[in-house]
């Protein structure tokens, strides 16, 4: 299976289809096309409707989370139904499978990695901080164990890696991501494959613990690496 991927795409409310000729393209080039959050550039209801009508325009299957941008307007539901009508399967409550590969996914959090990471100790907003980023593990752990494949793919907004941050600001990691992700990748050998956005200034390859390669596919980071705002992977 050849996937395509791309994050971050960012649509804004003044925007005349600015996904319509790439999804084209991506459906030409793959048979599957997945998208790694901030699809939208404030989460609002006419930013989602602009990209439904892109989607529209896709001839492979359609994938993919919401990102931290497409909660902003404080309306990830209606976002998600909107995407949804226009053909987007997203995965934050549901696992599928695709020609024999399975696809697990959430939007993931922040959290932090290594000594970095935050513990759950202390005040009660910092409590429920690890909290959520334990919920969006959880949930991601749940979608790979429901699969019976002997391929997967995992799909994140938030990084499961500090690697794929390298470019960033280091004092910000904590807030780009979160290693506990990556450990329930980890728990899986049936995961081939992680892609990820949110980190516009981050590298593009790296790798969890285990070995399972992880792939920032932001736009911003692919663009100059292929001449493309998307990259392809073989699974």
């Amino acid at each position: 299976m050849t996937i395509a991927a791309i994050g971050d795409l960012h649509v804004t409310e003044t925007a005349t289809r600015p996904y319509s000729e790439l999804f084209k393209e991506m459906s030409d080039q793959a048979d599957v096309i997945v998208l790694c959050g901030d699809l939208t550039n404030f989460g609002k209801a006419r930013e989602a409707e602009i990209l439904a009508e892109d989607l529209r325009c896709a001839t492979r299957p359609v994938i993919g989370v919401l990102g931290n941008h497409d909660h902003e307007c404080g309306q990830p539901e209606a976002v998600a139904q909107i995407l949804h009508q226009a053909g987007m399967t997203i995965l934050d409550e549901q696992a599928i499978e695709l020609h024999g590969v399975g696809f697990a996914g959430v939007k993931g959090f922040l959290g932090g990695f290594g000594r970095g990471e935050l513990a759950p100790f202390g005040e009660a907003p910092l409590k429920a901080i690890v909290e959520e980023a334990n919920n969006e593990a959880r949930k991601l752990e749940n979608g790979l164990r429901s699969l019976r494949t002997d391929r997967s793919v995992a799909v994140l907004h938030y990084a499961p890696i500090p690697q794929t941050l390298e470019g960033e600001p280091i004092e910000i990691f904590p807030w780009l991501g979160s290693a506990r992700l990556a450990d329930a990748i980890d728990r899986f050998d049936h995961v081939k494959l992680v892609l990820h956005g949110h980190a516009h200034h981050g590298c593009y390859e790296g790798r969890t613990r285990a070995g399972t390669p992880v792939y920032n596919v932001a736009q911003f980071v692919v663009r100059p690496k292929f001449d493309r705002p998307y990259a392809l992977f073989t699974v």
